[in-house]
Formats: C-alpha cells, structure tokens, sequence
C-alpha cells in the first residue's frame, strides 16, 4: 500500500481522505481477480454448441476469482433467467446479504422485422441493481474488464440497474438495433 499523500489520486482534505484511500484498495486488492477456466469453457458451449441459452456469473467469496453462479439450457424461459438475475444476493465482510450485482452473458434469438430470417447476438450484460450495497457495486465494476477480456464473440453489451432494463422486449430492442419484429 503506498503511504497516504503518496498516491496520485489521495487528495489533500480529510474527507477525501476515506474516499480515495478505500477506493485505491479496493482497486489494488482486486487486480488479481481471474476468470475460472470453468466460465471459459461453459462459454464456449453457450456459444459454439448452443448447450446453454445463458450462464449467470458472480465473484467468489474471497473477491478473488469469477465464477459460474448458475447456467441455463436452451429450452429455459427467459424469465427464469431475469428472476435468477433480479433474486441474486451478495454478502458483504460484516456477513449482511443484500441485493448483489451479477455478470451474465444470453444467447438472444430474434425474427427480423423484414421477413429475412432469424438472428443470434451474444449479450454481455452487468447487473448491478441500484439498492445493492456500495461495496459489491464497485467491486463487480472493477472486475467487469477481466470476463469480458476472456469472454470472446460477445455481440453486445449492456449495463443493467433496473427492472425493466432486463425485460426482454426492453433488451430485444437494444441487441437488434431496432430491426426486431
């Protein structure tokens, strides 16, 4: 840990102080969060075998590794999978469990709107509902980068607070750009 005034985001009054400090362990401490090989592979089923219609990712207890929450298989409703998303829980270091952020990737099928056939998008989405905690916000924030940088052949991406940013129809309209029927 650098000493405080070192840092080039520590800042010089004493509110800051708290702030900035938490926040540059937070990143320091989370830079070696890595994907489980487990979140890879099942990917690459989503994604080359259509063995799943989604996989819901988490962190670890520890914060230190990324892994499969639950996974989906192709006949599952999507609302199964909204409620998974809408229903996760994260405890925090005090052992309180409260609403929790969740990554997750969905194999979208869509009718074009022209009559041209059916289209297929990969879709990353960040779940991070507004009444989680604070700490699991920024924790799920700052790892976001290391799944994506291992996930590839995402299509889209989205960043989801609310529930209706993950109503179907809602996440319909953003994967086709409008061209969906």
């Amino acid at each position: 840990m650098v000493a405080y005034g070192r840092h080039p985001c520590h800042r010089r009054n004493q509110a800051s102080k708290t702030n900035i400090t938490l926040t540059c362990r937070l990143s320091e401490s989370f830079y070696r969060a890595t994907v489980n090989q487990e979140c890879i592979t099942a990917f690459n089923d989503l994604k080359l075998s259509k063995k799943y219609k989604y996989i819901i990712f988490k962190l670890s207890d520890d914060n230190k590794e990324i892994v499969i929450d639950k996974t989906g298989d192709s006949s599952e409703d999507y609302e199964v999978f909204r409620e998974a998303l809408m229903n996760a829980t994260t405890k925090s270091r005090s052992g309180q469990v409260g609403k929790g952020p969740r990554y997750a990737v969905y194999d979208f099928e869509y009718q074009l709107a022209s009559g041209e056939g059916t289209r297929n998008k990969i879709t990353f989405i960040a779940w991070s509902p507004d009444d989680a905690g604070v700490m699991p916000k920024m924790i799920y924030a700052s790892s976001k980068e290391a799944l994506k940088r291992a996930l590839t052949g995402i299509a889209t991406e989205l960043q989801a607070n609310d529930a209706d940013d993950i109503e179907f129809e809602t996440i319909k309209k953003t994967v086709s750009k409008g061209t969906a029927a």
